[in-house]
């Protein structure tokens, strides 16, 4: 028993929580909140171990009641006297940790909580006790790409947008102006998506044919499938029973999983359908869902139905010249349009079986019965010749059509072309409403909403997102991610925007609410190095290989200033002082630091003393006029930069510097070289004080071309950007790995607490941990090396390079890479709630808030006005609270609110589901207005604003129309007891 005991007191003692702080008499307690089962299972063993030492001590104490003390020796003789040692040493402890475990008073209870509980000098920074550090952090976002490849969708309302990026998916709510990216990850690129009618189901399938069945709603994985083949296009069938996909030259229609059957296999393959002789494009349902049509590459569409009708045999659509793109039914069903990639759109009408006129003019009306009574439409099709009513061109010289859609209620026909320019046609009259350039390259998907309002559009190598309104000729939606990869990314000091810089030459500021760029600039000539917001956070810096730091006004949106040094060299790093009055910038050429006023433009000195490139610069946020810079050259400076001493502290390494940073208090600094360690440095008292070997860490992932196995392969693999968190605590490193590690470094512990995966997509190399030995070939080569681009256009796979050139004809940027998993910029949000890294998949926004937040009480068919007061009944509030939210009837609302008991205030607002903050504050502002419950009312917003306070103030924005309600509603009370008190003073 007591080895069990031990056992359990060992396991709990390494699991939970110590104190930091020194409490008199409480010094290294533990926070017993943390493991409570293994903390409930200790208890149980020493109050089950007490209870068998006072069983057992009760026969030597009868023993000694009846015989005296003779008798009771002879026992302890017989027995042994180590047993009964062992019965007196149980029961002392025993009764010791008892005591230990209950006797803990009252008042010092709230040091067991796991909340932050702060001291009356919290504005000072001083915070009494920390616990537990949070490093819980989960994927929040991606902003800096909207758009990668395959198509994009609207969802049934028209009001929001689903867009592949990579292997998420991301969606644009186009009312409300806000973005988010669902909260899982497909095995490789995402290449087809399909939405459910009722918009409750998404399926989105990679390239190599995996697919994935998810609650769009709530963003959570239903069953995972693989179709075995790449998906060109995948569709529901209107009434939202079948899913028909590609499959190579062969199309399958699969049966909708349904969510009222609890389903062991939730795929059922319907039918298989043949017939064409190469890859399958697209494939496209009648209005009724009886048949489909589908589009190859073999120059043809055919026309099938999705049951066997008697007599029927698939119609083929042949004559074009190049491959079919897409075909599609009319309203009616009686009309098909095919377009080509050609430009060729023809037009097929359904003419009589009996007619033998084979007149492309024919528009006689579908086949019927000699009573005049129409046939259903599979009779119709299998009675049905199909022939071309008309052909029509588009005659965009030197181009070809890339995508198209259509939209059947106003006959709209929407055609996107190779060279940026979308056009906009009437059918079957083929006018031309309008046609637009929106891109440099191609168009490489194409939607319409189900109004045929807007268009959406995404280009694939610009990474462009567009959704234009073609009735008033207007953009609702513009926007476009860092045509090469992000190298930089900087926090705004209220946490609300970021700004990124990118080999493209652009900067961007992002919202972290919206997930979208709301402006750029694009005054650099080459990639851009280093990015940093000033104090205030309406001055943005950046600096790039052009020669020129610039610096932007976040308020009006101009470049309001450029520095410059004396000889052109090119900046590779970039540092702003605290005050924001001076900026200092590295060169790799020169090897010196420069540092310039903001207010007057002009430099002010020229710091030498570096023998290499210069990798990076910070300033000590302390203000104690100190600035550190990193070197190739294996050394760190610390410049006294304001001081008329001029002295240097050089600090010496055994590698090249990749990363320096300052933590908040000015008192250390953190060194990342390229071994893959990081070096901390007192400045104080200039010595090191701890090292951490990052290389295991930052580890992992295997490239094709590997000759190691994953574990062994720490060549090249080190952490390049280092961000400390606002308190100093913890240190974020990322670098040229798949990971980035969060360390603890209070103390010169060193202790990595927790490794963040950026990415799970195989299309990235160096993701997968083991390489498949069936792809190697008997060379011994990697098959995925090969460049095999046979499912590519033609004229992609052109090669237009001269004899023995691998680059192309003079272009030195056309080159053939595979993308790596990496990030090369980690930073931290002021607010300590988040992070973002600049990586190869985007801008990636990882947080403790959950942007996405889930609703427990969701509508079903057990949710009814009466369901609602039965649990009111029952006293459980906040049950009762969201259900009649749910609902959304104001009385049962009002009703629920009012009997609410004002002592289970507090206790609900802390339970209640954050979607459900704002609109219970909303709802007490709106019945403060005109409710006599003044008291009861205004715990219930003193309440929440306490609760919640740190939601509703990072979402300022999103919250602004409920801060107004609150804040007309209050003024008015004040007004009126102001009134009341006047008169009755007087």
């Amino acid at each position: 028993m007591w080895g069990t005991n031990a056992v359990l007191l060992i396991v709990f003692l390494k699991t939970v929580t110590y104190m930091d702080f020194p409490f008199a008499g409480f010094q290294g307690c533990v926070v017993w909140g943390t493991k409570m089962p293994i903390f409930a299972g200790w208890m149980v063993i020493l109050i089950w171990d007490a209870l068998l030492t006072v069983l057992m001590i009760i026969p030597g104490i009868e023993l000694y009641r009846v015989s005296g003390t003779n008798n009771l020796f002879n026992a302890v003789y017989r027995d042994g006297i180590v047993y009964y040692l062992y019965l007196f040493t149980d029961a002392v402890l025993s009764a010791v940790n008892m005591i230990i475990a209950v006797s803990l008073p009252l008042e010092y209870q709230p040091l067991l909580n796991s909340e932050v509980h702060e001291s009356p000098k919290a504005n000072d920074g001083h915070v009494a006790v920390q616990k537990k550090m949070k490093a819980n952090y989960k994927f929040s976002n991606i902003c800096g790409t909207v758009y990668r490849q395959g198509n994009v969708i609207f969802t049934p309302d028209g009001n929001s947008l689903y867009s592949p990026v990579g292997n998420r998916v991301s969606v644009f709510d186009l009312v409300n102006n806000k973005s988010y990216t669902l909260p899982y990850e497909n095995r490789k690129n995402i290449a087809s998506i399909a939405l459910s009618p009722d918009g409750n189901v998404l399926i989105s399938v990679d390239e190599d044919g995996r697919a994935l069945l998810v609650n769009a709603r709530k963003g959570v994985v239903l069953h995972h499938f693989n179709f075995h083949k790449p998906v060109k296009s995948i569709q529901f069938s209107p009434d939202g029973k079948f899913i028909a996909v590609t499959h190579g030259a062969h199309v399958q229609v699969w049966r909708t999983p349904n969510h009222l059957l609890r389903e062991f296999a939730p795929f059922i393959l319907h039918r298989t359908y043949t017939g064409h002789h190469d890859d399958i494009l697209s494939v496209q349902w009648s209005p009724d869902s009886k048949c489909f049509i589908t589009t190859s590459r073999d120059m043809t569409a055919r026309l099938f139905t999705l049951n066997p009708v008697e007599g029927f045999r698939p119609k083929t659509f042949a004559g074009h010249k190049e491959a079919v793109i897409s075909a599609y039914f009319s309203e009616d069903g009686s009309t098909i349009y095919t377009v080509s990639k050609d430009g060729a759109v023809f037009t097929w009408k359904a003419k009589e079986p009996l007619d033998e006129d084979n007149s492309d003019g024919d528009d006689e009306p579908v086949a019927s019965t000699s009573n005049g009574v129409v046939k259903d439409i599979a009779n119709q099709i299998a009675n049905t010749r199909w022939g071309v009513h008309k052909r029509n061109y588009f005659n965009q010289a030197g181009t070809k059509v890339v995508c198209s859609t259509f939209h059947a209620a106003s006959s709209l026909l929407v055609v996107g072309f190779s060279t940026g320019v979308f056009g906009l046609w009437e059918m079957p009259g083929f006018s031309n409403i309008h046609t637009l350039s929106i891109s440099n390259e191609k168009i490489s998907s194409v939607a319409i909403s189900r109004s045929g309002e807007w268009l959406a559009f995404g280009a694939r190598k610009l990474g462009q997102l567009l959704v234009w309104e073609w009735q008033s000729e207007s953009y609702i939606l513009k926007q476009q991610g860092h045509y090469f990869d992000m190298n930089t990314l900087a926090y705004a000091p209220d946490g609300q925007t970021i700004a990124t810089g990118g080999d493209d030459g652009k900067v961007k500021v992002w919202s972290t609410y919206s997930g979208f760029c709301f402006v750029t600039f694009t005054e650099h000539s080459a990639p851009i190095t280093s990015v940093a917001f000033a104090k205030q956070g309406s001055v943005l810096f950046s600096a790039s290989l052009d020669g020129t730091v610039r610096a932007y006004d976040l308020i009006r949106y101009r470049n309001f200033r450029t520095f410059t040094s004396p000889s052109p060299v090119q900046f590779s790093c970039l540092a702003v002082d605290p005050s924001g009055e001076v900026v200092a910038a590295g060169s790799t050429d020169s090897f010196e630091v420069f540092l310039w006023s903001v207010q007057t433009g002009k430099l002010l000195d020229i710091m030498a003393g570096h023998t290499a490139p210069i990798s990076s610069l910070d300033f000590s946020p302390a203000g104690a006029n100190q600035l550190i810079s990193g070197s190739w050259d294996q050394t760190v400076r610390v410049w006294n930069v304001f001081g008329r001493s001029g002295a240097v502290e050089p600090f010496s390494l055994n590698s090249d510097v990749l990363a320096v940073a300052f933590r908040p208090d000015g008192k250390e600094a953190a060194v990342s070289t390229l071994d893959g360690q990081i070096t901390f440095f007192n400045i104080q008292e200039s010595k090191q004080i701890n090292v951490i070997d990052g290389r295991k860490d930052v580890s992992g992932g295997r490239k094709l071309d590997d000759r190691v196995s994953a574990a062994n392969s720490t060549s090249g693999k080190c952490y390049n950007s280092l961000a400390y968190t606002a308190d100093g605590r913890c240190l974020l490193a990322g670098g040229n790995s798949k990971y980035v590690a969060l360390y603890d470094v209070r103390e010169g512990e060193g202790i990595m607490v927790k490794k963040f995966q950026i990415s799970e997509n195989l299309s990235l190399d160096g993701t997968e941990e083991f390489l498949d030995s069936r792809k190697v070939n008997d060379a011994g080569i990697n098959v995925d090396l090969i460049d095999n681009r046979d499912g590519s256009d033609l004229e992609d796979r052109l090669d237009i390079s001269l004899p023995g050139a691998s680059r192309g004809a003079g272009d030195m940027s056309v080159r053939r890479y595979r993308q790596e998993a990496r990030t090369k910029c980690v930073r931290f949000s002021p607010t300590g709630r988040a992070w973002a890294a600049a990586s190869t998949e985007g801008l990636l926004i990882y947080s403790l808030d959950e942007s996405v937040t889930f609703d427990p009480f969701d509508l079903s068919i057990d949710l009814t006005p009466q369901s609602v007061l039965e649990v009111l009944g029952e006293h459980e509030y906040l049950k009762a609270l969201v259900m009649a939210f749910r609902l959304n009837e104001k009385p049962l609302i009002q009703h629920v609110y009012e009997n609410i008991p004002r002592g289970d205030i507090r206790l609900i607002a802390r339970q209640l589901p954050l979607i459900y903050v704002p609109i219970l504050l909303r709802f007490v502002g709106e019945h403060l207005d005109k409710s006599p419950h003044l008291e009861f009312d205004l715990v219930w917003v003193n309440t929440l604003l306490m609760t919640h306070g740190r939601l509703l103030r990072d979402r300022s924005g999103e919250f602004a129309s409920v801060f107004r309600v609150l804040q007309k509603t209050l003024g008015e009370c004040e007004q009126t007891i102001s009134k009341l008190y006047v008169v009755s003073f007087f």
